[in-house]
């Protein structure tokens, strides 16, 4: 990929991660116009992020907040602080946009930021090992290694550094998030973005929408009479039709069929053996915990059922080999060509390609269509933004200055750092039109010209590493087709899964190592039982993973899982009053 894509995909995947869990455009995953703005007024700085207690703080760690001031305004002298992103396709270019200029300018933070070549946890266990650490860093929340560091004392408690140097930290954060995230000596290391707490559900959830989609080519399912692809006749049926009317896409053979990539641990749209949902698993509105347990998915009839289903349609040529070895640029092509007539796939995740699609011919871009149901026909239970949030931002005990950064922090969270980076400087790039803060019209006739041009230039209309979905909604233009549509369709089907993040076991622990065995032997026996040749092949496939995913320790996998479900719970029902 060029420098110049590689900049586009970036500013695109914050743009959608923005929409992805915004309660106005939709909290979730998506949409961004429901006219939701008092959330933005009632997560200001004076409201510790809308829950109405700004001197709160992690316990043992009362601070008076009420009346701090933006503590980094205190000193804008230049500095550079390193910023590692864990992430291969993140851009390094600070500096190089009006925004981040603008920024620099303003705080006086200058930020080297460094991304990894190729593999992302190579480079971070490298670092690691070295013993010395960028000022900050930036990671999945889900990773192991946030535990290792945290363990290890190679990374500050926040908690900690704003007590010493500024309380307006407990100020624009939001406790819930804290609470959330404070580890068991009472200290909080990690920050999130785009996390959503239990009260932003009760307020917004209606308004919120899912990334977690089975979407179809507009132009053949209409051709093809809407068909109903919920049963599994009707979606063996419809993949049939499909191959039989449209052999050929611009000369190269249909796909009938996609689905997320496979990789060791298995696939996103079936299952991936270390995550605790799946597209298919959600649309068959499989629960997650029944009566107080945490309930094993895997071996719910309506997913085995179905399971044959996609053991079926390969039998029946209706799933091309190409779905099993593909990778993300593969797919991306072939959704730009229009290769696939259904997906079980996430929307965000094609919306780039989807919009240049709509560019050339509206009725072929990718729809959301009611999908895989189990025998009850019950509405899918979609993933939902969670209060875990998508990464974590750490300062390293190696920092240069722990004043500094922790200051800059703070002013990333706060409603001024977001609307610097969303907006820019006013009266630059944007100011307040029609009692509406937006970006200047001129700026968005640029925009209309060449998007790449227009973000690579200004970097507007996106977020730092610390986004708030609930305070940058308030600026966010409608959403539009095709974009739009997606996320319209998951508007009141999503579940927050928040008790369940954290649940399972990670790391070097004995849970851990075993829970990893059970992915890995998932990631091998997925593409067999769905490549398999009959059913009772299916069927022996099948038992004999049970049967070594037991002896491998699944028992004590669901024991911890369930010990910190339980925990969860007890956190969560802090903030749900």
């Amino acid at each position: 990929m060029t420098k110049n894509g590689m900049r586009k995909t970036w500013l695109v995947v914050l743009m959608l991660m923005i929409a992805f869990t915004t309660a106005c455009s939709n909290g979730g995953n998506g949409e961004n116009t429901n006219g939701n703005v008092g959330q933005a007024a009632a997560n200001s700085e004076g409201n510790a992020a809308g829950n109405g207690n700004a001197a709160a703080a992690p316990e043992g760690n009362t601070v008076d907040a009420a009346n701090a001031e933006p503590g980094w305004k205190e000193d804008t002298s230049p500095i550079t602080l390193d910023w590692y992103v864990n992430f291969s396709w993140a851009s390094k270019d600070w500096g190089k946009t009006v925004v981040t200029k603008y920024i620099t300018k303003k705080t006086g933070v200058n930020l080297k930021m460094i991304i990894p070549a190729g593999n992302e946890i190579e480079k971070l266990n490298t670092m690691i090992a070295s013993g010395k650490l960028p000022d900050l860093l930036t990671i999945s929340w889900s990773e192991d290694v946030v535990k290792q560091l945290i363990d290890s004392g190679m990374v500050l408690p926040l908690n900690e550094l704003a007590k010493e140097y500024d309380p307006y930290f407990f100020k624009v954060t939001d406790p819930a998030k804290l609470a959330w995230y404070t580890q068991e000596d009472g200290n909080v290391y990690g920050l999130p973005n785009y996390s959503v707490s239990p009260m932003d559900y009760k307020k917004y959830g209606d308004t919120y929408t899912s990334n977690q989609t089975f979407i179809v080519r507009k132009d053949m399912y209409e051709a093809l009479g809407k068909p109903d692809m919920r049963t599994p006749e009707g979606f063996l049926g419809a993949l049939k039709a499909a191959k039989e009317k449209y052999p050929k896409v611009n000369g190269q053979p249909l796909i009938p069929l996609g689905l997320t990539e496979f990789h060791d641990k298995g696939s996103y749209s079936m299952m991936n053996g270390d995550k605790l949902d799946s597209l298919l698993q959600n649309f068959l509105a499989i629960p997650m915990a029944k009566d107080g347990k945490v309930y094993d998915r895997t071996t719910d009839p309506e997913f085995i059922k179905w399971m044959k289903v996609f053991r079926q349609a390969n039998e029946e040529g209706l799933l091309s080999k190409e779905v099993f070895i593909d990778k993300r640029q593969q797919m991306d092509e072939k959704f730009t060509q229009g290769r696939y007539f259904a997906s079980l796939y996430q929307a965000n995740d094609m919306a780039g390609q989807n919009e240049e699609i709509y560019r050339n011919d509206k009725n072929r871009v990718y729809i959301a269509v009611d999908g895989p149901a189990n025998a009850e026909m019950t509405p899918p239970t979609l993933y939902g933004p969670g209060i875990s949030g998508w990464t974590l931002t750490l300062i390293s005990k190696n920092v240069k200055n722990k004043e500094r950064a922790i200051k800059f922090l703070s002013y990333l969270v706060s409603e001024e750092g977001q609307r610097d980076f969303y907006l820019g400087e006013k009266g630059v790039t944007y100011d307040t039109i029609d009692g509406k803060d937006q970006i200047l019209p001129k700026l968005l006739e640029e925009k209309k010209k060449s998007e790449e041009a227009y973000f690579t230039k200004y970097g507007l209309e996106g977020a730092s590493w610390l986004g708030d979905s609930n305070i940058l909604q308030q600026w966010q233009p409608p959403s539009k087709d095709p974009v739009k549509q997606p996320r319209d369709w998951t508007k009141g089907k999503l579940v927050d899964f928040s008790a369940f993040e954290l649940t399972m076991p990670g790391g070097m622990t004995p849970e851990g190592v075993k829970a990893n065995k059970i992915s890995l032997l998932w990631g091998d026996t997925l593409p067999k039982l769905m490549l398999a040749k009959t059913e009772a092949d299916f069927d022996k496939l099948w038992d004999t993973f049970i049967k070594k995913r037991d002896s491998l320790g699944f028992k004590e996998v669901e024991e911890y899982r369930q010990k910190r479900y339980e925990e969860n719970l007890k956190k969560l029902e802090k903030f749900s009053e």
